[in-house]
């Protein structure tokens, strides 16, 4: 392992000279990094010995300048040794913001990703969901998770970052984790972009994920097609609770209502205008309002469960299970096959739901 090198020293800043007085400026050298800061002190030039970095001779002038200068040095030290406790790497500036009281010495990567989250914490249920804040939080915690598994540690200065860190996680969360590319791609912009937020506040000097890469490979989402819907809408189902499912599912297909929104559709947002039924609400996820005509096939779904109604909920009390999905299988005859199965990838992609 090389050798750290630290020192201290000052001088005087002849430029700043004014009736021969001088300011005393200190110097911060780390590892070939350099910082530099005011000591808050003048003395006049005549007293100043450059050679031994202090003031000349024993008068109490330079006995109280030398004194201020050993207490400095003694300050800087103590940060110095404090941060190396804490960091594996250091720099000038960092001590030299340290003794000064401001900059961000103990922004580390985990706390300004729990800073990221809190921020995100106070905007949901505004422009903001709950949904997205703990899969924001889910990133956060397996960036915890590698950097204890991979470092050692529990935290690491921003400063340490580099291109391969980011890299080293998405293998971590491949190999270790088992998630595929289009999760770890997720994650990967989480982490990019707390990151990217750090640089852009003058936390970090780059930001160095800003060349980093990686493609979702999403796979097109599959639909179906009109025939078979129409033959979904037919079948003829001995279980009420997969009728339901079925009806809830066909509704969602007729409004473009999220599983979510449908759930907390109340008698409240379905109006009338000029003849015809209308729902107006907002959406759930971004609280951005909406319009949709209800056709004659969803309402005739909302009339066949009006009986379910509860607290102005158009389809009563609906809670996820995950036995849901499954339960479609029994679903599959043997020419329903094949949109059963589009049907149970769309609700897996979707909170899927049943009657409680």
């Amino acid at each position: 392992m090389a050798r750290s090198t630290f020192k201290v020293l000052f001088y005087v800043n002849g430029s700043k000279e004014k009736d021969g007085i001088v300011p005393i400026m200190g110097r911060v050298t780390i590892n070939g990094t350099v910082a530099q800061f005011s000591c808050k002190q003048t003395i006049p030039k005549t007293l100043w010995d450059a050679k031994g970095n202090r003031a000349k001779g024993k008068s109490a002038e330079a006995r109280n300048i030398n004194l201020a200068l050993d207490n400095i040095k003694a300050q800087i030290i103590k940060h110095y040794q404090r941060i190396s406790d804490r960091e594996a790497y250091v720099t000038a500036e960092m001590v030299r913001n340290a003794y000064q009281g401001v900059g961000s010495e103990y922004e580390t990567l985990i706390k300004a990703f729990d800073k990221d989250c809190a921020n995100f914490l106070k905007r949901v249920g505004k422009d903001r969901s709950i949904g997205t804040y703990k899969v924001m939080v889910r990133a956060r915690n397996y960036v915890a998770a590698f950097i204890k598994s991979f470092y050692k540690r529990t935290d690491m200065s921003m400063l340490e970052l580099t291109p391969d860190f980011i890299k080293e996680f998405a293998a971590y969360l491949t190999a270790e984790r088992g998630l595929k590319n289009a999760t770890i791609w997720l994650n990967c912009m989480w982490l990019k972009g707390v990151v990217m937020r750090a640089h852009y506040n003058g936390l970090i000097p780059r930001n160095p994920f800003a060349q980093f890469h990686i493609s979702p490979n999403v796979k097109e989402r599959e639909y179906l097609t009109e025939d078979e819907i129409k033959r979904i809408m037919a079948h003829e189902f001995d279980n009420p609770t997969l009728a339901l499912v079925r009806d809830l599912f066909i509704f969602a297909c007729f409004t473009a209502l999220s599983f979510v929104d449908m759930k907390e559709l109340t008698t409240d947002e379905i109006v009338e205008v000029n003849g015809e039924k209308w729902i107006l609400s907002k959406r759930h996820k971004t609280n951005v309002p909406f319009q949709v005509k209800l056709l004659d096939i969803p309402l005739q779904i909302i009339e066949r469960y009006k009986y379910l109604s509860e607290d102005k909920l158009v389809f009563g009390k609906i809670v996820i299970v995950k036995t849901c999905s499954d339960s479609l299988f029994s679903i599959g005859q043997k020419n329903c096959q094949l949109f059963v199965a589009k049907l149970r990838n769309f609700l897996d992609s979707h909170n899927r739901m049943v009657l409680y």
